[in-house]
């Protein structure tokens, strides 16, 4: 879905393909069709949070400041990844892969 494979070159994070190279899927909708995936981002952020507060409080017994950097921290150092998740996670609440059109696609190219 995206140019570059890798989510932390920063400059290319955001960056889609215009279609799919599999199915021929449009990527590029409308220009602020991944609006919505702000509200997504902040669900997986609070998810990554969550995460990050279990594993240092609850699990390593970290104290609450500790805790408030390793969950700042775990925020920072995904981004993004969550920004690309929330991305997908997005798209495919609109979209879903249809086999029939991958496997007309793939025999006519």
């Amino acid at each position: 879905m995206y140019s570059n494979k890798n989510a932390y070159a920063l400059s290319d994070t955001l960056k889609v393909n215009e279609r799919c190279s599999h199915c021929n899927t449009k990527y590029r909708i409308e220009p602020s069709f991944f609006y919505g995936a702000m509200y997504v981002s902040y669900a997986v952020g609070v998810a990554f949070g969550v995460a990050a507060f279990v594993i240092s409080n609850l699990i390593l017994g970290a104290d609450l400041t500790v805790t408030f950097i390793a969950i700042v921290g775990t925020l920072i150092v995904f981004m993004p990844v969550i920004m690309r998740l929330s991305r997908n996670i997005w798209i495919n609440m609109f979209m879903s892969y249809d086999e029939t059109l991958a496997n007309k696609n793939k025999k006519t190219s």
